[in-house]
């Protein structure tokens, strides 16, 4: 995030788009991901490096004022709505990293209420009530496949899934 002088023309909303296609793994920076995570080799040293750097973005998230402008991924928006728009983003990245840790804490209920409206709104659907907050975000963003039931009660929204937000 830069401060910027420019009148922000995106918010948390407008942020994410959602892509026609998922990444193809072709673009640099999607092997560059890839190369940083398995860099960690053990998942305490992950653990450790979200450790310090959550801890800094939440200390340093209380102290931004929110209607800073900001520019990031080259696009402009105030720090609060930058903020927002990361909610979603590190609510999935928190599902991912629990995926297969069945006793691991899952995302504050909010967080997931809040990263589901977010998701949805973005998406221009809204998902069946019977998917739990985070089964929408996992089947919504493609982290899973729906399940039987889950599937059925998609409906016509099954075929447009997986959801990858760019």
């Amino acid at each position: 995030m830069t401060p910027v002088d420019e009148k922000p023309p995106r918010n948390a909303l407008t942020y994410w788009e959602v892509a026609e296609t998922p990444p193809t793994g072709d673009d640099p920076l999607d092997t560059l991901i890839v190369r940083l995570a398995a860099a960690y080799e053990e998942p305490r040293l992950l653990k450790f490096h979200f450790d310090d750097v959550g801890s800094a973005a939440g200390r340093a998230a209380e102290l931004v004022d929110s209607d800073l402008r900001v520019s990031t991924r080259g696009e402009v928006l105030t720090a609060g709505d930058y903020l927002s728009a990361y909610v979603l983003e590190w609510t999935l990245h928190h599902l991912d990293l629990i995926a297969c840790l069945p006793d691991a804490a899952k995302p504050s209920t909010e967080g997931l209420a809040g990263s589901r409206h977010l998701f949805e709104t973005i998406a221009g659907a809204t998902f069946p009530v019977s998917l739990s907050d985070d089964d929408t975000l996992l089947v919504g963003a493609g982290r899973r496949s729906p399940n039987d039931t889950e599937n059925a009660d998609l409906g016509e929204l099954a075929a447009k899934l997986p959801m990858v937000l760019a």
